[in-house]
C-alpha cells in the first residue's frame, strides 16, 4: 500500500496525461492507468485517425509509459455508454438549432463517472486526469474547480459539470504548472516525441472538423428535408435559400454561400421553420441569457442579484453580470453587451478564479 493511496489515472497517451500518471507515481501514489475507447474511428467517414483528446495511436503509447514505469494500465471501452449519451446529445442538439459542447457533455456525464466506477471496483482512492485546473475545498464544505495558473492553458470552462462526489475523488495535479514546464518534464522523463507533438483540438468523433457531414451521415434523410429554408434579415425580408438550419451555428460568418454586398452573420436560428436570420456584427450583441441544467460547485446556488463574471465560450475572457433565479434555471444579466451567445453552449460562473458553477444557455434575449 502506497503513503498517499492508489490513483486511477485517465491516459490518453498525450503528454497531458501521461507527465500526470508519471508525476503521481513519482510522489508515492499506487498508480493504475486506464484509457478510454470512445468512438469507433473507422466509423466517422473520415481517413483521419488522431484526433483530440482520444489518439487510437496513442494507446500504445500510453501502454508503453505504464510498463517502462511499473505501474499497471488497461483499456476501456465505454463505446456504447460514449454514444448514446454524447453522439446522441450532439446530434439532438443541432437538429434543435443550438450548438452543442461534446466535450462537456463527455467530462461530465461520461469519462469522470466511468472513472469513479472502476475507481471503486480497482479499490482506488482517487482519480486524475491531466486537465489544466485546480480543485479546492470552500469553507462551507464544498469543493469547487478553479482556473490553473497557465491562463492560456486553462480547461476550468470544460469542468463546471463535475458534481461533489466527483470533485471530493478528483486530482488535477497539471492546474499548477505552465504548458512550457510540462514539455520539459516530458523531456526529463525520457519522452521527446511527446514533448514535440502538436496539439490536436477537434471533436473527437469528428476527426475532420465537420460537422455538417458527420450530421448528414448519421442522420438518413436529413439534407433532403431541411434544405431550402430562407435566409431572412432582422426585420423578416427573405435573402435566398440556405442548406438547411441545423448546418449553421450563431456567430457564422463564413461558408454562407450568399452574397449581400456586406459581411453578414447569422445572429438567430429558428428551427421550426427552418429559417436562419441574418444581421449585422452588432445585431450579434445581448445582454441577457438564461442558463439552464445547472450544476453548482463553490456554492449550493445563488443569491438574486450575485456578482459573477460569466464566461459564453472556451476561449472567451468572461463579462461581468449578475446573476437572478429564474423559473428555468438562472437569467444572467450583463453590464454590457456581449457578441454571440450561442444556444446549447456552456455558460460559466466565476468568483475571481473559481467555478461558482454553470449551466447550458437556453436563450439569449436583447436586453
Amino acid at each position: 500500500m502506497s503513503r498517499k493511496g492508489k490513483v486511477l489515472v485517465a491516459m490518453s497517451g498525450g503528454i497531458d496525461s501521461t507527465v500526470t500518471a508519471l508525476m503521481l507515481n513519482d510522489e508515492g501514489y499506487e498508480v493504475v492507468g486506464i484509457t478510454m475507447k470512445t468512438w469507433d474511428y473507422a466509423s466517422s467517414g473520415s481517413s483521419k485517425k488522431e484526433t483530440g483528446c482520444c489518439n487510437i495511436d496513442s494507446f500504445n503509447d500510453a501502454r508503453m509509459a505504464a510498463v517502462e514505469h511499473g505501474f499497471p494500465h488497461f483499456i476501456l471501452d465505454i463505446r456504447s455508454e460514449f454514444g448514446d449519451a454524447v453522439i446522441d446529445n450532439f446530434v439532438e442538439e443541432y437538429i434543435a438549432g443550438r450548438t452543442p459542447n461534446p466535450c462537456v457533455m463527455c467530462n461530465t456525464h461520461i469519462k469522470w463517472r466511468a472513472l469513479l466506477k472502476r475507481a471503486d471496483a480497482l479499490g482506488c482512492d482517487y482519480i486524475a486526469t491531466g486537465h489544466y485546473g485546480n480543485i479546492h475545498r470552500n469553507d462551507n464544505g464544498r469543493f469547487y474547480v478553479s482556473k490553473g495558473v497557465d491562463e492560456t492553458k486553462d480547461q476550468s470552462y470544460v469542468l463546471w459539470g463535475l458534481q461533489q462526489d466527483l470533485l471530493s475523488r478528483t486530482l488535477l495535479p497539471l492546474g499548477k504548472f505552465r504548458k512550457t514546464e510540462i514539455r520539459q518534464m516530458a523531456l526529463d522523463y525520457g519522452y521527446p516525441e511527446l514533448a514535440k507533438k502538436s496539439e490536436s483540438y477537434e471533436i473527437c468523433f469528428v476527426p475532420d472538423n465537420d460537422y455538417r457531414g458527420f450530421l448528414k451521415r448519421r442522420v438518413e434523410g436529413l439534407e433532403e428535408r431541411v434544405s431550402d429554408g430562407n435566409f431572412v434579415d432582422t426585420g423578416g425580408n427573405i435573402l435566398g435559400h440556405h442548406k438547411g438550419y441545423p448546418f449553421y451555428t450563431i456567430g457564422q460568418r463564413k461558408g454562407l454561400d450568399i452574397a449581400l454586398g456586406k459581411p453578414a452573420y447569422v445572429t438567430q436560428i429558428i428551427p421550426e421553420t427552418n429559417t436562419v436570420v441574418l444581421g449585422d456584427e452588432e445585431d450579434l450583441n445581448r445582454q441577457e441569457m438564461v442558463v439552464a441544467k445547472l450544476n453548482w460547485q463553490k456554492y449550493d446556488g445563488v443569491t438574486n442579484g450575485m456578482e459573477a463574471v460569466t464566461k459564453i465560450r472556451y476561449k472567451d475572457k468572461g463579462a461581468i453580470s449578475t446573476l437572478h433565479n429564474h423559473e428555468n434555471g438562472i437569467s444572467v444579466h450583463f453590464y454590457s453587451p456581449v457578441k454571440g451567445i450561442a444556444p446549447g453552449q456552456s455558460a460559466v460562473f466565476y468568483e475571481g478564479d473559481d467555478v461558482i458553477g454553470g449551466g447550458i444557455i437556453l436563450r439569449s434575449n436583447q436586453s
